[in-house]
């Protein structure tokens, strides 16, 4: 919120939302009237969850009937606390946990019995902590290991390796030891070795956490790449304001369940349950509320700004 009064000129700086209010209003100013949001296309389902529930040996469920589609084309953000059951159901989503309820389907068909290598081809898992991810002493092994394990033949991996490499602003590096780069390189690595494999949805678990702010912006734009090239993106987090930034449908989770789901807008100005799962919007967006409008970043704030 501060950025957008700093950008407006303001040279006292309000803190609260309420400081905001006054101050929007004190300068005469209006916010006009914003575009509506596009629906979303109705294309048939890459990824879906029908009622499934989880639980690990002797806990408590961990998923309580949990339903939840990814369409190609969309940015997805699964926001909640820590321990509401995001990563779970990122396992799920991977075949790496088989749920004690319900089903996971792969393009219609269920995953449950297929093998593992079948299911990393059409998704993949971008870990929180790059460093859990690499394992290979050059970026190039790293990145030709998921191909070269779904059957690339051998004379196809440098081409495969040096595009994946030009995907994520790493071309000719394939010589390098990724353990001697930066985070926000390593995890663009890790982002290289699940891209290597042609998935069609990706999934990042806390892509920015750790990162400074140019890192930050750096791995956006990845995403923004990547989605562009038609891919299906889900961002496990809570930095509500990467959701609010980036992500066109935000889904809102709570103790094993989904409380909200649509579209980022929707789910922004549902305050409700965002308070049951324990969130808040970005202030810029409670400052928009306030001010009777929907808005989700300070960008979109100055844009529709009327008065000096």
């Amino acid at each position: 919120m501060a950025d957008f009064f700093h950008r407006r000129g303001v040279s006292e700086l309000p803190v609260t939302v309420e400081e905001g209010v006054d101050a929007f209003r004190a300068r005469g100013w209006r916010i006009a009237s914003g575009p509506v949001d596009a629906a979303a296309p109705d294309r048939e389902p890459l990824l879906e969850l029908r009622h499934v529930s989880h639980a690990y040996p002797g806990g408590p469920p961990v998923l309580r009937d949990l339903s939840l589609t990814i369409r190609p084309g969309e940015i997805i953000a699964i926001l909640g606390q820590n321990g509401c059951g995001k990563t779970t159901l990122a396992k799920l989503m991977l075949g790496l946990l088989a749920p004690a309820e319900g089903q996971v389907l792969l393009r219609g068909a269920p995953i449950a019995g297929r093998p593992l290598a079948e299911v990393a081809r059409a998704v993949g898992y971008v870990f929180q902590n790059p460093d859990h991810q690499l394992f290979a002493q050059t970026i190039g092994e790293e990145v030709a290991f998921g191909p070269r394990n779904l059957g690339v033949p051998a004379d196809a991996l440098p081409a495969r390796v040096a595009e994946t490499l030009a995907a994520v602003g790493l071309s000719g590096m394939e010589a390098h030891n990724p353990f001697l780069l930066t985070k926000g390189e390593r995890q663009r690595v890790a982002v290289a070795s699940i891209l290597a494999a042609g998935p069609e949805v990706i999934i990042l678990d806390e892509p920015t956490t750790g990162l400074d702010y140019r890192q930050q912006v750096e791995m956006m734009a990845l995403v923004r790449r990547l989605h562009a090239a038609g891919r299906a993106i889900v961002l496990i987090t809570h930095a509500m304001w990467l959701a609010a930034e980036y992500a066109h449908r935000c889904v809102v989770m709570a103790e094993g369940r989904i409380l909200a789901d649509g579209p980022s807008r929707a789910v922004f100005t549902d305050n409700e349950a965002l308070a049951r799962a324990g969130l808040r919007a970005p202030a810029i967006t409670r400052l928009g509320q306030a001010l009777g409008s929907a808005v989700l970043t300070v960008e979109e704030l100055l844009a529709r700004t009327e008065g000096r």
